[in-house]
């Protein structure tokens, strides 16, 4: 319950900073579900059970660049596989802000690829916006007529990556692959494309 309560605690903390519930679910890597969970029971102090999710900290990773630097190589590793095995490769990769941006320019380094940059509608919902639309900066490289592959942390329920997946159909992109440290949803493909994962996190109960 401990956790439980810190998890409550930060994400009031976040939210007080300004953050919007996307964002609140970036850092604390569990569903936007969960976030509205965690905010509303803070506040009510209560003890019922919460949605099923897992929060991941991978944060003694992320701090360390030397750490992130051996995460990535071997992220690359397994991209390398994947892209061979399918007989295809990569032209340019796609980060998913925020989490996602540092593994992905490792991992264009490692590839000699261009490194583009999408930042997910849930970075910029809000109750009061409304419905809000992914972009990719215009700072980064372009993904037309581009072989691509994405990168993010974590796969919580995979709609993020739907989203990008569906926004880079739409610009001409061609994506052989998505890669991310952990997978909570314990899934071989998202939207057609195949994932690969370090780490596959598969609930039994």
């Amino acid at each position: 319950m401990k956790n439980i309560e810190n998890l409550m605690k930060k994400a009031t903390e976040l939210k007080a900073e300004g953050l919007v519930e996307g964002q609140i679910s970036e850092e604390l890597n569990v569903s936007s579900e969960t976030v509205t969970w965690l905010l509303t029971h803070a506040e009510k102090a209560s003890t019922s059970p919460g949605p099923k999710d897992i929060s991941v900290d991978w944060s003694m990773i992320g701090k360390s660049a030397f750490r992130l630097n051996h995460v990535s190589e071997a992220l690359s590793d397994i991209i390398y596989e994947t892209l061979d095995e399918n007989d295809c490769g990569v032209d340019v990769v796609v980060g998913i802000a925020l989490s996602g941006l540092p593994l992905a320019s490792m991992v264009a380094n490692s590839l000699s690829a261009d490194l583009a940059v999408y930042t997910p509608s849930k970075q910029m919902l809000t109750k009061e916006s409304g419905k809000a639309r992914g972009n990719l900066s215009a700072n980064f490289s372009d993904v037309e007529d581009k072989e691509c592959i994405i990168i993010d942390d974590v796969i919580t329920s995979g709609r993020t990556l739907e989203e990008t997946v569906e926004y880079l159909d739409e610009h001409g992109a061609k994506i052989n692959a998505i890669a991310v440290l952990i997978d909570k949803k314990g899934t071989d493909e998202i939207a057609g494309v195949p994932v690969v994962a370090l780490l596959k996190v598969i609930r039994v109960n």
